[in-house]
């Protein structure tokens, strides 16, 4: 099923640049490249997705409700069917649902899928503002590259990695300009694969809530989140959480 768009798009932007090494000389600017190297493999992880496109492992997602998948934007620019396996650790396993239209934000690196059907999940609690703060631990998940000496494609995880990593401000730039939340590296970073994957923190209430989705990624010290604690006015309006 070909997917209709509503909102932003961002032209000319091939998806498997998002899964190469950073090294490429076709890499678009920005460094979207964000799976996990180092870290660990996650234990729980029951509102992941994982975003095929044309069949083609692609990017992480988490699911917010019965029929929407949160993810990035630069994951769903191009053309072409765009298929969830949510639910599992493994990603090959899971629900599988298919996007039947994409949402774009006008001006951050953040997209919702709305899907074919209702999926029955435990869907990602999104943070509020107030939820993450600089110095905060927070941590990171998807399915994304392992390795950094092969191209990311090759190394992509078969099982949800988690890594640690450290805020350095809640109010730098997404891959498109929006306002992200940054971090350094803790036990593990981003890579390719792992874009539109979550970002979760332990917020002052005690709740475990996302406040993030992948956008960029150096590989080595340094990731930005789209930050979904900003955005909570458009995903609701949107998805209606």
């Amino acid at each position: 099923m070909r997917l209709s768009r509503v909102g932003a798009a961002l032209a000319g932007v091939a998806l498997a640049l998002f899964l190469s090494p950073l090294a490429n000389a076709d890499q678009p600017p920005g460094n979207v490249s964000p799976a996990i190297i180092d870290g660990g493999n996650a234990t729980s992880g029951p509102w992941a997705a994982r975003l095929f496109v044309d069949g083609r492992e692609n990017c992480s997602a988490t699911i917010i409700a019965p029929t929407w998948i949160l993810t990035a934007q630069h994951c769903v620019a191009n053309a072409g069917t765009y298929t969830f396996h949510i639910g599992s650790l493994d990603q090959t396993q899971g629900e599988s649902a298919t996007g039947i239209a994409i949402h774009t934000h006008p001006t951050a690196d953040l997209a919702l899928v709305e899907l074919d059907h209702a999926v029955t999940a435990t869907y990602s609690p999104l943070g509020n503002p107030g939820a993450v703060a600089t110095g905060d631990t927070v941590q990171v998940y998807g399915w994304g590259a392992t390795c950094t000496d092969r191209p990311e494609i090759e190394c992509q995880s078969q099982l949800l990695k988690v890594a640690n990593v450290d805020v350095s401000s809640v109010s730098c730039s997404d891959y498109r300009g929006g306002t992200a939340v940054c971090a350094t590296r803790g036990d593990g970073i981003t890579a390719g694969g792992d874009s539109g994957g979550p970002m979760f923190a332990t917020a002052p209430d005690g709740s475990y809530v996302q406040v993030g989705v992948a956008s960029t990624s150096d590989r080595q010290s340094f990731t930005a989140y789209g930050n979904v604690t900003v955005y909570r006015d458009w995903i609701a309006s949107v998805a209606g959480v």
